[in-house]
């Protein structure tokens, strides 16, 4: 049997790396690295139906149920009955949850900086690039934001003036 060498599995492992860094920091604040990011899109969409959480993320129902039942459990965010459907729900981050984002933009930071610090500078803006257009070219999409040029140190500045 011949050994080859495949690009994907690099890029897996490495992601796998970085991915448990990132757990170790967001564990240490309580919250997954899904709920960071449910958490980080309700404070750039605001007030949201379960069902637009469910198409930003691509997941089932019942996967962001699990999870928003979990984020009100911790009293990260409340949850609501939408006046313009009865049968819909509607979540939004609670004082509590938005204090909690800037601990959450922080260790995003550090693993930036993890990155940059072991692969330097250009190197690491390179790979986000890359990283971006294989996204896309996947069908995915980057996280959406409210500002395209927002970066962690605004959000967490705009969240202490909040």
């Amino acid at each position: 049997m011949q050994t080859e060498s495949f690009n994907f599995h690099l890029l897996l492992h490495s992601a796998n790396l970085v991915g448990e860094q990132l757990r170790q920091k967001l564990a240490d604040i309580g919250v997954s690295q899904s709920q960071a990011r449910v958490l980080d899109a309700l404070a750039r969409m605001g007030a949201v139906s379960q069902v637009t959480l469910v198409r930003e993320f691509g997941i089932t129902p019942a996967s962001m149920s699990t999870m928003t039942a979990r984020l009100i459990e911790a009293g990260y965010i409340s949850r609501m009955v939408d006046p313009a459907e009865a049968r819909s729900n509607i979540v939004e981050l609670t004082p509590k949850g938005r204090d909690l984002l800037a601990d959450i933009y922080a260790a995003w930071q550090e693993i930036d900086t993890l990155i940059k610090d072991t692969m330097g500078a250009e190197d690491a803006s390179q790979l986000a690039d890359l990283t971006r257009s294989l996204l896309e070219r996947l069908g995915g999409k980057a996280p959406s934001r409210s500002a395209p040029t927002d970066t962690n140190d605004n959000a967490i500045a705009r969240l202490n003036h909040q």
